[in-house]
C-alpha cells in the first residue's frame, strides 16, 4: 500500500498530538500509544497499491505548487460508528482540488482504497483507530479544547509493505540531493 498524505505544520502537528495525550491520559484509545517512529499527524488524500509509473514526481510538482495550504479542524466525530476517532477539517476549495488532481495521478493505480476517492473521502486527522461510538462525547470534551487551524506544509507517501515515509515535494527533492529519498524517519518538519 502508498498513500500520498500532507503534514501539519508545527503549531497543528502540536495541537492534534496535545489531543492524543489528553485523550490517552483519561484511558482512552489514543494514536498517542503508537510508537512508531512514522506515527505523527497527517491528512491521507489518497491509498493505493502500487504508484503508477512516474506518478511520484508528478504527485511531487502537484504538492509543491498548491503548499503550504491553510486548514481549520472542526468537530470530532467517530467515523462508521465504531472506528476511528478523528477530528475532522473544514475543506476548502483549494484542498478539494488538490485531492482530486492527486486521483487523477493515481488514475491507472491498482488497489484503489475506495474511502479516500472523490465522493467518499471525509477529510481527517486521526486521534485513534478504534473507537466505541458510546465514547465519543466523553472523547469530545477531553479532545477538543478548541478547533485549532494552522497549515498543511509538506507531504509524504507511506509505504506499508516496509512501513517507511517518502518526502513528496521539495522535501523529497532535498533529501534525494543528499542521497537519502526514503528512510525510517519521521518525515520533513519533525
Amino acid at each position: 500500500m502508498r498513500t500520498v498524505e500532507l503534514l501539519c505544520s508545527p503549531p497543528l502537528e502540536n495541537a492534534v498530538r496535545d489531543a492524543w495525550h489528553r485523550l490517552a491520559e483519561a484511558g482512552l484509545p489514543s494514536l498517542a500509544r503508537n510508537t512508531h517512529p512514522t506515527n505523527r499527524p497527517h491528512l491521507t488524500l489518497a491509498s493505493v497499491e502500487e504508484f503508477p509509473p512516474g506518478a511520484q514526481e508528478r504527485l511531487a510538482d502537484l504538492v509543491d505548487a498548491a503548499l503550504p495550504l491553510p486548514v481549520r479542524l472542526d468537530r470530532i466525530a467517530v467515523l462508521d460508528g465504531s472506528a476511528p476517532l478523528v477530528w475532522l477539517l473544514q475543506p476548502s476549495p483549494a484542498l478539494t482540488t488538490l485531492h482530486a488532481a492527486v486521483w487523477d495521478v493515481l488514475a491507472g493505480a491498482e488497489g484503489r482504497l475506495p474511502w479516500h476517492e472523490p465522493g467518499r473521502w471525509v477529510p481527517h486527522l486521526s486521534l485513534a483507530l478504534r473507537f466505541r461510538d458510546a465514547d465519543r462525547r466523553r472523547a469530545r470534551a477531553v479532545a477538543a479544547v478548541d478547533r485549532p487551524a494552522g497549515a498543511f506544509v509538506a507531504a509524504r507517501s507511506y509505504d506499508g509493505a516496509d512501513r517507511t515515509v517518502t518526502p513528496l515535494g521539495g522535501a523529497r527533492r532535498r533529501a534525494s540531493a543528499l542521497g537519502r529519498t526514503r528512510d525510517g524517519s519521521t518525515g520533513p518538519g519533525s
